[in-house]
């Protein structure tokens, strides 16, 4: 297979995947190894693809986040969501995130793990759908300081490939009262200044390592995950405006055993 045609399928896979809570890490890592493609240059394909899923939520959050640096008395949101939420929301995964990026990334990237994370995703999911009751925060303008301070501590959970940030943060909000809606537009928006320290980081690292000939691949990943993850986000937030996350958590069993049975068992 082409490698331009492997950009196109993982751009794929990044883009719808990427917001959703069944776990873009994990879904690139299942697929990159199904596709063969593997190593320091996917590495860097799957990192620098991620700033196409960040900039598709940056286009449709943008008056939220031109909003968070205005002076209150002219914010268009009353003085809704502010920078301190989003920090509130970064800095736990972020301090932890640093500390143990080298073991992550040298133990937890591998198919197993992922399978580990997708099950014990899928249960916080389906417990958090149980535990969760009438919703007292329906917009994310409306949430608190501490409510996005805890949610960002759900966050550390997807440090853990195959559990899912999207995943983890939302069933957080539902723990602390937030709507589903509310507590998936707030893990959209944290996600840009999260991600964006996170490839920059990264692929300081290991940019070196690429040639003038791979930048057509880059692009067309790039691109490619940008059209997904746009179109995914608008779909989901108005799937969750009828239902729960349990679709998601059945589909995440599911992706886990035909992986076991896929990598351990034929």
């Amino acid at each position: 297979m082409s490698e331009n045609m492997i950009a196109v399928i993982i751009g794929i896979v990044e883009g719808l995947t990427e917001f959703l809570p069944i776990s873009s890490t994990g879904h690139m890592i299942l697929v990159g190894s199904l596709l063969g493609f593997e190593g320091e240059k996917a590495s860097v394909f799957e990192v620098f693809i991620q700033l196409g899923a960040i900039l598709s939520v940056f286009i449709l959050y943008r008056d939220k986040f031109l909003a968070m640096f205005r002076p209150r008395a002219i914010n268009i949101y009353g003085g809704g969501l502010t920078a301190m939420h989003v920090l509130a929301g970064i800095v736990p995964v972020m301090g932890v995130g640093f500390l143990l990026h080298k073991a992550i990334k040298t133990y937890l990237f591998s198919p197993y793990t992922v399978i580990i994370g997708l099950v014990a995703g899928a249960i916080l999911m389906l417990v958090a759908e149980k535990a969760a009751s009438r919703p007292l925060t329906r917009d994310v303008d409306n949430m608190t300081i501490k409510q996005a301070f805890w949610v960002g501590l759900f966050q550390i959970l997807s440090l853990w490939p195959g559990f899912s940030r999207s995943g983890s943060t939302i069933a957080g909000g539902l723990f602390l009262g937030m709507s589903r809606k509310a507590a998936a537009e707030f893990s959209f928006i944290i996600a840009v200044p999260l991600m964006l320290v996170a490839c920059i980081y990264d692929l300081m690292k290991i940019w070196n390592s690429l040639s003038a000939d791979d930048f057509t691949m880059l692009a067309i990943g790039f691109v490619v995950a940008f059209i997904t993850a746009y179109i995914s986000i608008v779909w989901f937030l108005r799937f969750l405006n009828n239902s729960t996350l349990a679709s998601f958590a059945y589909y995440r069993f599911i992706v886990a055993g035909l992986s076991y049975y896929y990598f351990f068992l034929r």
